[in-house]
C-alpha cells in the first residue's frame, strides 16, 4: 500500500484560491442585497483578505495599523465615510438634483453623497470593477479599526485607555490644534495605533488638507469609535446595495448612452462614415503632441518636446494647457466632457481641419480619406468592455463604423524593472480563470529602444482589482511560464470587446489593428515601490508621450 502524499498548496496557490473565494463572495453579497462586513456575513471576505495580505494593504496582517495603505484606502473614499455607519451602493438615482452636495474623493472620480450623520451613499456607473475596488478598501479599513479598537478597549464593561481618552478630547476639540497640542495628540495616536511617534508624524499631513489639518487624528478617533460601539452595542456597520443598482449591473446602461452620444457628433459633423481609429488615453497626451510644439514654442523657447510636456504637467501650467486647448479646438478638436456616469470624457480629432504644416507631424500622409480620432479617457476595469463594446456596435443597426485601429496606453504595474518603463504585451491573461487572449500588437519593443527607457515585452495578466495582489501570486505569474511582464485591470476587458466585434458580430472590419503599450506606475514585487508608496510625479511624463507619438506615428503613416 503507498504512503499517501501530504499534499500542501504554496503561497501562489493560496493567494490564487483567496482572489477566487473574495470574487465569488462579492458578486453572491451584492445579490444578497446587504451586509455587515465585521459580522458573519463579512467573514469570508475577510478570511480571504487576510489569507491574501495583499501588498498594497501592507502589514494588514499585523497588529499594529497600517498606515500607507490606510492613506492610500481614504484618496480613494469619500470625505466623512469613517464616520458613518450605513454605506450605500447605489447606481445615478438622481442625487446630482438635490440639495446634496457631491462629494468626489482626490485619487478616484466617483460621487458620493452623505446623507445623514450615520449614511453615505455611492454612485457606481463604472461596472463591478468599481463594486470590487470599494468593497476591498471598506474591508481592509474595517479590520484597521478592530486593530484600533483591540487596542484602546481594556474590558468587557467599556473602560477605554487614557491613550483613547486623551485623542477623544483633542479630536472633540473641534478646533485647529497648535504645534504643541498636535503633538500631544500623535505621541496618545501612536500609542494606540503601535506606531512610533515618528512613523505618524511623518504621514500626518499627507492626510488633511487646507481645511483639515488634523483629519489623520479625526480618522482614527471614529473608526476606533464605531468598532468600539460594534463590540459594546452590537451596532454594526452595514454595506447595502440599492435595487435600482442590483437591478442595472451589467447592462450597459450608462456605457451605451455615453457610446451614442459619441456617434450622435459624429453624425452631426459628418464624421461618422470617415476611417475612425480609436486611443485610450488620457485626456491631454494626444492633444498636446499634436499641437504643444507649435503653441508654446516662444514660451518654451529652447527646450526639447518632452522638456515641453514635462511644463505642461505641473500644477502651474493651467495658462499654456488653456493655450494648446484653444488651438486643437480651432483646428478641429471636438471635446465631450462625461455627463452620463461613466467618468469618461472623450475628445474627436478632425484630422482633415489639422494644418499638418505646422503640427508636430507635418510628414502625416494619408492615402484616401483623412481619419477622426477618438480619444477616450481611462476605462476602469470591466468597464472597459462595457464602453468599448458598445462604441464598436453599429450606428442604429445599419451603419457599421469604419474603425482601422484600436490603440491602448495604459499605466500599469510592472513585475521586473521600476517605474516609468515601459511594457509592450503580446497576451492578456484573465486572473484566476487563466482566459487569454492572444493579439498581434502593432507596437513592438524595437520601437521604443534608445529613448532612455527601459522595455519590456511579453504577457499581461488583468487582475481583479490592483489592491487584491500580492508577491506571490505576482512572483508566480512573473517566474513561471506564463512569463508575465505586468499586471493591469482593463486589457482582456478591451480584448474582449474588440475581438467579439470584429471576428464574430463583424460590426467593424476584420482585420483592425490593435496597439497596446503601458508606463509603469508601480513595482508590486519591491518594497517602497507599490502603489501605496506614492505616485510617479514627472517620471511618467517621458513614457506617457513616448507612446502616445508611437502610436500616432502609425496613425499617420510616418514610417
Amino acid at each position: 500500500m503507498k504512503e499517501a502524499k501530504n499534499i500542501s498548496r504554496t503561497r501562489a496557490q493560496e493567494s490564487s484560491a483567496a482572489i477566487e473565494k473574495m470574487y465569488i463572495t462579492m458578486r453572491h453579497l451584492f445579490n444578497r442585497g446587504f451586509y455587515k462586513p465585521m459580522g458573519i456575513s463579512g467573514d469570508t471576505l475577510r478570511e480571504a483578505l487576510m489569507t491574501l495580505r495583499p501588498e498594497i494593504y501592507g502589514n494588514i496582517a499585523d497588529e499594529k495599523v497600517e498606515l500607507k495603505g490606510l492613506l492610500y484606502v481614504i484618496e480613494r473614499l469619500p470625505l466623512g465615510i469613517e464616520e458613518c455607519r450605513f454605506i450605500n451602493l447605489t447606481s445615478d438615482e438622481g442625487y446630482s438634483k438635490s440639495h446634496f452636495q457631491a462629494i468626489v474623493p482626490p485619487k478616484r472620480r466617483r460621487n458620493c453623497y452623505r446623507i445623514d450623520d450615520e449614511q453615505m451613499n455611492i454612485e457606481i456607473t463604472r461596472g463591478r470593477s468599481d463594486i470590487y475596488d470599494i468593497l476591498t478598501h471598506l474591508t481592509f479599513i474595517f479590520i484597521e479599526s478592530h486593530k484600533i479598537k483591540n487596542r484602546v478597549l481594556l474590558d468587557d464593561g467599556g473602560e477605554v485607555s487614557r491613550d483613547w481618552e486623551k485623542l477623544e478630547q483633542a479630536v472633540l476639540h473641534n478646533e485647529k490644534l497648535g504645534l504643541v497640542e498636535k503633538e500631544i495628540a500623535i505621541s496618545h495616536a501612536a500609542n494606540i495605533l503601535g506606531r512610533t511617534f515618528e512613523d505618524v508624524l511623518d504621514i500626518y499631513d499627507d492626510f488633511g488638507s487646507g481645511a483639515l489639518p488634523d483629519r489623520f487624528l479625526h480618522i482614527i478617533f471614529w473608526l476606533g469609535k464605531l468598532a468600539i460601539e460594534e463590540v459594546m452595542n452590537n451596532n454594526k456597520r452595514t454595506i447595502t446595495f440599492s435595487p435600482i443598482l442590483r437591478e442595472r449591473l451589467g447592462h450597459h446602461i450608462h456605457g451605451e448612452i455615453w457610446a451614442t452620444n459619441i456617434k450622435e457628433i459624429l453624425r452631426e459633423n459628418q464624421l461618422l462614415e470617415r476611417p475612425i481609429h480609436i486611443i485610450s488615453a488620457n485626456m491631454h497626451s494626444v492633444m498636446n503632441s499634436i499641437f504643444a510644439k507649435k503653441v508654446l514654442k516662444t514660451t518654451f523657447k529652447g527646450k526639447s518636446d518632452f522638456e515641453i510636456f514635462e511644463e505642461l504637467s505641473k500644477p502651474t501650467a493651467n495658462g499654456s494647457r488653456s493655450k494648446v486647448e484653444e488651438e486643437a479646438i480651432k483646428q478641429g478638436m471636438i471635446s465631450l466632457p462625461e455627463t452620463v456616469g461613466t467618468n469618461i470624457d472623450v475628445q474627436i480629432f478632425d484630422t482633415a481641419k489639422i494644418d499638418w504644416a505646422t503640427s508636430a507631424f507635418p510628414e502625416a500622409y494619408f492615402e484616401a480619406e483623412k481619419p477622426v480620432l477618438i480619444v477616450m479617457d481611462y476605462a476602469f476595469g470591466e468597464q472597459a468592455y462595457e464602453t468599448v463594446d458598445e462604441l464598436l456596435k453599429p450606428y442604429k443597426k445599419n451603419i457599421f463604423l469604419n474603425v482601422q485601429s484600436v490603440s491602448i496606453m495604459g499605466k500599469a504595474g510592472i513585475l521586473e524593472g521600476g517605474k516609468g518603463d515601459i511594457m509592450i504585451p503580446n497576451a492578456h491573461i484573465n486572473e484566476g480563470t487563466a482566459d487569454n487572449y492572444f493579439f498581434e500588437n502593432e507596437l513592438t519593443a524595437e520601437m521604443f529602444q534608445g529613448n532612455g527607457i527601459a522595455v519590456y515585452e511579453g504577457a499581461m495578466v488583468t487582475v481583479l482589482g490592483t489592491s487584491l495582489q500580492n508577491r506571490d501570486l505576482l512572483k508566480f505569474f512573473h517566474e513561471s511560464t506564463w512569463g508575465v511582464i505586468g499586471l493591469e485591470m482593463e486589457g482582456s476587458h478591451y480584448q474582449k470587446a474588440i475581438q467579439s466585434a470584429s471576428k464574430i458580430r463583424k460590426s467593424i472590419p476584420k482585420d483592425v489593428k490593435v496597439r497596446y503599450a503601458y508606463y509603469a506606475s508601480d513595482n508590486p514585487l519591491e518594497t517602497g515601490s507599490t502603489l501605496a508608496s506614492g505616485g510617479l510625479g514627472t517620471s511618467g511624463v517621458k513614457p506617457t508621450y513616448l507612446i502616445t507619438i508611437k502610436i500616432l506615428e502609425q496613425i499617420f503613416n510616418i514610417n
